[in-house]
């Protein structure tokens, strides 16, 4: 029995872990650089054969030195943030994927405003816009608007107590995921980890009808028996 009700507090949703807790935008927000493609990060036109749902664990970010510098993510004083969402990402029917598919200028601070909560980072919004956004029939107002969608339709499992587990493997804080969303399975996402194994990202695979559907062999995370690190929430 105590197994048993175990289980059910980590994969419990915890939907406020979905969205920043308190949120407040500053006044003023920096404008995003221009960006594009570059020999290392080649533009490629290609059919889009799935798509990938990104989200990354704010936490172990804001654990390293970049995110010891970020003021709006990580100092508290914006708000606590746990999952945020990355991105979504077309991908094509190999290894290879689509990007920066065409130009595109700054976004407008109208779009930045509405969607910082859940990216906290401008220029990762510009990023997400100019390498996956315009690789899709879209505008930058839709393709947001859909990112957030099923973002926000994502529940959690309990991360504090995950976190508190010396020897949880990525393959059990997967099933633990799964769990918590109706229609998921372990075997729809991937785990990556950064080089020391803390929690990083979890990417959620789709196919052309952004259904969440079994990942391919090539799209990379870690093995599910690597013991993951998760730095704990605020």
């Amino acid at each position: 029995m105590r197994k048993a009700l175990l289980l059910l507090a980590l994969v419990a949703p915890a939907p406020a872990l979905a969205q920043a807790a308190q949120c407040s935008i500053p006044e003023q927000l920096p404008r995003p650089r221009v960006e594009g493609p570059t020999s290392k990060e080649p533009r490629r036109v290609l059919p889009i054969g799935s798509y990938t749902l990104a989200i990354s664990w704010s936490p172990q970010y804001c654990s390293g030195a970049q995110g010891r510098k970020d003021d709006f993510q990580c100092s508290g004083r914006h708000g606590r943030f746990g999952f945020t969402l990355h991105g979504l990402w077309p991908d094509g029917y190999g290894k290879e994927w689509p990007q920066y598919c065409q130009a595109a200028a700054p976004l407008s601070r109208a779009i930045i405003r509405q969607h910082i909560c859940s990216t906290p980072s401008v220029q990762l919004i510009q990023h997400e816009w100019v390498k996956h956004g315009t690789c899709m029939p879209t505008t930058p107002d839709r393709f947001f608007a859909l990112s957030r969608k099923f973002y926000q339709a994502l529940r959690y499992p309990d991360m504090k107590a995950l976190a508190s587990q010396p020897a949880l493997t990525a393959g059990a804080f997967a099933q633990a995921f799964a769990a918590a969303n109706r229609g998921l399975s372990a075997d729809m996402m991937r785990v990556t980890a950064t080089r020391d194994n803390g929690l990083s990202e979890v990417w959620l695979c789709m196919d052309r009808k952004m259904r969440y559907t079994r990942c391919p062999a090539h799209q990379g995370g870690v093995s599910p028996e690597t013991v993951l690190k998760i730095a704990p929430p605020a």
